[in-house]
């Protein structure tokens, strides 16, 4: 197993460095831009006036953008699910499935090595792989954090990251599980992608209609804590997005366990009595 989860690693080591030095930059540049947004608190608070209250109920009511955690959760961390999570349904729908697709995953079975084996190397592969990219971004933050005046310890600057790997994590075990479950990775990855999107967007609305609440709680993103996680992790919130991340990682395991491995060629949809009719003609 360990040697399926270096090499699993190493598959991953473009996607790691691409994704997070892109992130690592990216937080650089917001921690750099926090001193003179500091230093302009009231043109600041006079501009977010302007804005239409729902825009600013949408990102979380935020009324003061030199408050530290308004200011993180405005800037990065309330969008970054949806951004990163992109790599982590990609990645956790062609986990096994695009080596399935294209017929090699068959071979690499036909050698002495159990399912279980294969599946957790590939699913601990994957989960490195979103340690090392969030890894990269809490050190793009903490580079030049000290002098900042943000007011938020390097240590506790790591916490919103590990909020966000729960979320990630979640959302590559259900494409997993969708593309053991679906007839193809790309079908796998589309409805996690639109369970990510209905998230974010109920978890945002629902601050303006109270209807949408009640969806929001069945949805992973009411769970995330974003930059409100400097302040302590509600280790409740996080106890469910992993929780549910290990159940669907177990559903795609007994998936996997059972099923009969296709082969190069034969991943689709099909309508049903398709077969028969094609034998009959």
């Amino acid at each position: 197993m360990c040697t399926i989860f270096l090499h699993g690693l190493r598959r991953s080591r473009g996607q790691i460095l691409g994704w997070g030095l892109a992130l690592a930059i990216l937080g650089a540049w917001i921690i750099s831009l926090y001193p003179s947004i500091l230093s302009l608190r009231e043109q600041y608070r006079e501009l977010l006036k302007a804005y239409p209250p729902e825009m600013l109920a949408f990102f979380g009511g935020v009324t003061d953008l030199t408050d530290p955690v308004a200011y993180l959760d405005f800037v990065f961390f309330s969008y970054m699910p949806i951004i990163v999570a992109i790599y982590a349904i990609l990645a956790g729908s062609g986990l096994l499935a695009a080596d399935e697709e294209s017929g090699v995953l068959d071979l690499i079975l036909a050698h002495p090595i159990s399912r279980t084996r294969l599946y957790l190397g590939r699913l601990l592969a994957l989960g490195a792989s979103l340690l090392g990219i969030l890894a990269l971004t809490w050190l793009g933050f903490v580079v030049l954090l000290p002098g900042s005046g943000l007011g938020v310890g390097v240590g506790a600057m790591a916490l919103p990251c590990v909020s966000l790997f729960a979320v990630l994590l979640l959302f590559g075990a259900l494409a997993l599980f969708l593309s053991l479950l679906l007839p193809s990775r790309g079908g796998a990855a589309s409805v996690a992608g639109v369970v990510l999107v209905a998230s974010y967007f109920a978890s945002s609305l629902s601050h303006l209609n109270p209807d949408l609440q009640a969806l929001d709680r069945v949805l992973p993103l009411r769970y995330y804590q974003g930059a409100a996680a400097v302040n302590g992790l509600d280790w409740g919130k996080l106890g469910i997005l992993l929780g549910a991340a290990a159940l669907f990682a177990l559903l795609g395991w007994a998936l996997f366990a059972r099923r009969d491995i296709r082969v190069g060629g034969e991943a689709g949809w099909r309508l049903p009595g398709a077969r028969r009719s094609r034998a009959a003609a």
